[in-house]
């Protein structure tokens, strides 16, 4: 956080810029590096059936898209290359958890702080029952992170209260109580940035997977039909094909559950110890000043 001062001497708190990432650049890449992955690992010839030596191929063509071939797979990436495009947009959400994963722990880490959070809010309160705010404003700036800086705001604004005189001691409890909600919401949206994308890929996933599936089955049965008589062998490999969309969709999905619940629990440790904080700033000045 940061202030600007206004015409007439008075500060506005005003948030900082976000810490994280933007969901929609990361969704992009991901797109683009699924859609790399899909063509050039999953739809190697070494993964499918042909009729000549994959080393008798020059290397630019050693691609199931680019021969004309037997495509019939003959191991699990070829299985899941004939996913088709709904494969490429399962792993675009797959990719897209794994990174914002990887984002969300790194910012939550700043945002707690360099030390243990538990010892600092103990730290805190032990120096505001001594009186010694300065000792407390030094713990905020070691500790840093935004669980300090809301802590930070509200000292600040616990001093300035002592050296009011034009308010009652209720409405300058009311004053640091404010300030301390002002500051907490301003700090929490860096916080709890690019969760909800998490939290719709947990459904997205599974959604994709589901309709990946029944394309898969659509597409198998029609080439029965067409065929004119039924092909057990065909009809296997048709919804294990399927089948990979459902399991690709599922494990997307699981995974996007277990992060968010991760780091949603790590959110609300930080609440808890922000709130904490605001409850025993408030109290000890109520405690400790008659005006």
């Amino acid at each position: 956080m940061e202030t600007k001062t206004q015409k007439g001497g008075t500060n506005k708190r005003v948030s900082k810029k976000s810490r994280g990432i933007s969901a929609g650049i990361v969704i992009l890449f991901c797109l683009i590096a699924a859609a790399l992955i899909y063509f050039l690992v999953f739809g190697q010839l070494s993964n499918f059936k042909i009729n000549s030596a994959v080393g008798d191929i020059a290397w630019y063509k050693r691609f199931v898209w680019l021969q004309n071939a037997d495509s019939d797979p003959i191991n699990l990436l070829g299985t899941i290359y004939k996913g088709r495009v709904t494969v490429v947009m399962i792993m675009t959400l797959l990719l897209t958890v794994l990174v914002l994963s990887v984002e969300r722990f790194v910012a939550l880490g700043k945002a707690k702080g360099a030390g243990n959070l538990i010892n600092f809010v103990y730290d805190v309160k032990a120096d505001l029952k001594k009186g010694n705010i300065t000792g407390a404003e030094a713990l905020c700036a070691r500790q840093k992170g935004s669980v300090a800086a809301i802590v930070d705001a509200g000292l600040k604004k616990y001093k300035e209260m002592e050296a009011s005189t034009s308010l009652t001691k209720e409405a300058k409890i009311e004053e640091i109580k404010a300030e301390f909600e002002e500051a907490t919401a301003l700090e929490l949206p860096s916080m709890q940035e690019n969760l909800p994308v998490i939290a719709t890929i947990s459904t997205l996933g599974t959604l994709f997977g589901l309709f990946g599936t029944v394309l898969g089955m659509i597409s198998s049965f029609g080439a029965l039909a067409a065929a004119g008589s039924t092909d057990s062998v065909k009809l296997s490999a048709g919804i294990s094909e399927a089948l990979v969309n459902t399991a690709f969709g599922i494990a997307t999905g699981a995974l996007a559950i277990i992060t968010y619940g991760f780091f949603t629990g790590k959110i609300d440790n930080m609440t808890y110890a922000i709130d904490e904080m605001g409850f025993a700033l408030t109290q000890t000045y109520a405690e400790t000043h008659d005006k």
